[in-house]
């Protein structure tokens, strides 16, 4: 573990010796020590007084117990705990001709206790010290082995402070990041009734008369701590929620612990109604709304149509309150089952439109869509919303359809050129002297090579039906004829074209399955790419420029940029996917007004939305939360967005 060192360093000296000490602490105890937080929301609630109350209870199992630093409060009751325990003695350091009594960090690693207190663990040591503040100080406690015990408040977490200041109007200067609270081993929240809190104030418990009389118009006022008691709260309920979540998916489980409600998107024309019942239901529930699209080799084929209906059922969800999420996988049934698991979805709702998919299932033995889910997540609460009005949709049609369009002339003549090496093949073959099973074998290869080599299945099966002719027309008596005397051979013909079909089909699935990966994993090293050069960007507009190129390597179109400038956009930014410039049509007046209405509403709008649609670009604000910082248009060029691209987009 490094150790940081502060601008006034002490003695080089006793560094090392600190350091000899430390490597001696972890011969001796090699494992890290364990950190316990006692969490409050307000001084004076109790916290330390509970620390030294497990401490005792800690010394009466055994265990070696010391106090390291505690915070003199001047309250009697806790000062008295404090008494039956070892003290490590305090370092004296002179700043500004005033002596401060600091915690001993090398007399603590030295004394190497079971177990040592350390209160305020937000404190700022004073100048001079090891370590700018005291959670450095527990953190090389924790590397040496010993177990810490320390006390911290709630407005000592970093992400809180500005959330505190904005209730108390305090802004408070000594914080803890929050990895420290949350990989603490336990966290023990010391509660109290503001009401009590404010009573033990007055009776002078907490602070002395004058300070109290100031604490009482200022921090302490009922509003006030129930606020904070309300965040504190929340903030230890995250904590556990992780902390379940992290058990959770490690135990390779199924439960959930808080309502989560799943909605599979798609592009049927029933699927808005299930969004709708979806969000009725998260509604009623008070739950979190889910979104989900499961990208698959079927998904790809869609057509122009189903893939506007795919992204307006999309937009309908987002617009309904839900977050988008995007998975890929051949198996839709394991995808969604995983993504409930891991996401910690308590109900998934789904739609189902007619009955004829589930007769045709029955018939062939296969597992509906629904049943195969039951069987994948048992725990989950499955919502099916039927609909018999629309008849059912059918993906493998629809990717048949599309992968029967006129194959391009390289693909056909790959496909005869393979055959044709396979026809004057197999004739060596034949004339070596080898059995017609190697020979049909080798139309079966060919199959799968022009699977592999060309796109579409129309070559496949061409590919298929040339095997079977090729093997009829030159190697089956009478040769040179299509005719056969032998009926047995029909027989083969059949199974060698079913064969050749079947493995054609397969590794084509297995080929579109590699280009599909291979294209999400260009789409996720873009991501992860643009995250490393947004790091070495050094202002907003070098920032600006690695989004847009960022983008532009992704989607292949042109992208424009608006700066956010005193409440308004802008210097205007533009990048262009080819040679050709178009920014006079990309950067118009119009084009302006509409980024202008994003800004100002925070919501997105152009071309393939329901506001100002007319325009060329899709326009997206650029956010954190309710503050916009600019304002990118992608120039769509009359095309939607991919639910994949769309998230990637969006992150």
């Amino acid at each position: 573990m490094q150790r940081d060192a502060s601008d006034t360093r002490v003695n080089p000296d006793l560094i090392l010796k600190a350091i000899e000490k430390d490597e001696v602490a972890d011969d001796a105890r090699t494992s890290r020590g364990h950190l316990k937080i006692f969490f409050g929301y307000a001084a004076g609630a109790g916290k330390t007084y509970a620390m030294l109350q497990a401490a005792h209870a800690a010394e009466r199992r055994g265990v070696d117990v010391v106090a390291g630093y505690i915070e003199p409060h001047e309250r009697p009751a806790t000062a008295h705990l404090a008494q039956g325990l070892e003290n490590v003695p305090c370092k004296l350091i002179e700043h500004n001709g005033i002596t401060l009594n600091e915690f001993d960090l090398d007399a603590a690693i030295g004394r190497a206790p079971q177990l040592i207190l350390v209160d305020e663990l937000a404190h700022t040591n004073a100048p001079g010290s090891r370590h700018d503040k005291r959670y450095q100080d527990v953190e090389e406690l924790l590397h040496a082995g010993i177990d810490v015990y320390t006390t911290v408040n709630v407005q000592h977490i970093e992400s809180l402070n500005d959330m505190v200041a904005s209730i108390t109007g305090v802004v408070v200067s000594e914080r803890i990041p929050d990895r420290i609270f949350d990989d603490a081993d336990q966290v023990e929240l010391v509660d109290i009734e503001p009401e009590d809190l404010l009573e033990r104030l007055r009776a002078g418990l907490v602070y002395r008369p004058a300070q109290a009389d100031r604490a009482q118009q200022h921090f302490f006022t009922v509003e006030n701590l129930t606020a904070l008691r309300e965040i504190a709260l929340r903030r230890c309920a995250d904590r556990t929620g992780h902390l379940t979540d992290a058990a959770r998916v490690l135990g390779n489980r199924d439960y959930y612990t808080k309502e989560r409600i799943l909605v599979c998107v798609s592009p049927a024309p029933t699927n808005p109604r299930i969004v709708r019942a979806a969000a009725r239901m998260a509604k009623a529930f008070r739950s979190e709304l889910v979104a989900l699209f499961v990208e698959s080799p079927r998904t790809q084929a869609m057509s122009d149509d189903e893939r506007a209906k795919l992204a307006a059922n999309i937009a309908l969800a987002e617009q309904l309150g839900a977050h988008m999420e995007t998975v890929y996988g051949d198996d839709v049934a394991f995808q969604i089952s995983e993504f409930a698991r891991l996401s910690g979805i308590s109900k998934i709702v789904m739609g189902r439109t007619g009955e004829r998919s589930s007769v045709r299932q029955t018939l062939f033995g296969r597992k509906s869509l629904v049943e195969q889910l039951i069987t994948f997540a048992p725990n989950l609460d499955i919502y099916i919303i039927p609909d018999q009005s629309t008849p059912p949709s059918r993906p493998k049609g629809r990717r048949r359809a599309l992968s029967l369009q006129p194959p391009s002339s390289r693909n056909v003549l790959r496909t005869l050129a393979l055959s044709l090496v396979a026809t004057a093949i197999g004739t060596a073959f034949r004339h070596l002297g080898f059995a017609d099973s190697s020979i049909i074998s080798l139309y079966i290869l060919t199959a799968l090579l022009t699977a592999v080599t060309t796109t579409g299945r129309i070559c496949t099966i061409v590919s298929s039906v040339l095997s079977v002719v090729l093997y009829n027309f030159c190697f089956v008596t009478p040769l040179f004829s299509l005719a056969s005397y032998d009926r047995s051979y029909l027989v083969t013909f059949g199974i060698m074209f079913a064969t050749a079909m079947v493995a054609g089909e397969l590794t084509a699935r297995i080929a579109d399955n590699a280009r599909t990966s291979a294209e999400n994993a260009f789409k996720t090293r873009v991501l992860l790419e643009t995250n490393q050069l947004l790091q070495q960007a050094h202002s907003a507009e070098e920032c600006a420029r690695v989004a847009m190129n960022q983008l532009i390597k992704l989607l292949k179109l042109d992208v424009v940029f608006y700066t956010a400038e005193h409440g308004t956009l802008g210097k205007t930014l533009y990048e262009s996917a080819g040679t050709e410039n178009r920014s006079a049509t990309l950067l118009t007046d119009y084009e302006r007004a509409v980024a202008t209405w994003t800004y100002t509403n925070n919501k997105r709008a152009g071309a393939s939305t329901r506001t100002l649609p007319e325009a060329r670009c899709l326009y997206l604000a650029v956010r954190t939360g309710d503050k916009v910082f600019g304002v990118i248009g992608i120039d769509l060029e009359g095309r939607e967005i991919e639910a994949f691209e769309h998230s990637i987009v969006l992150s």
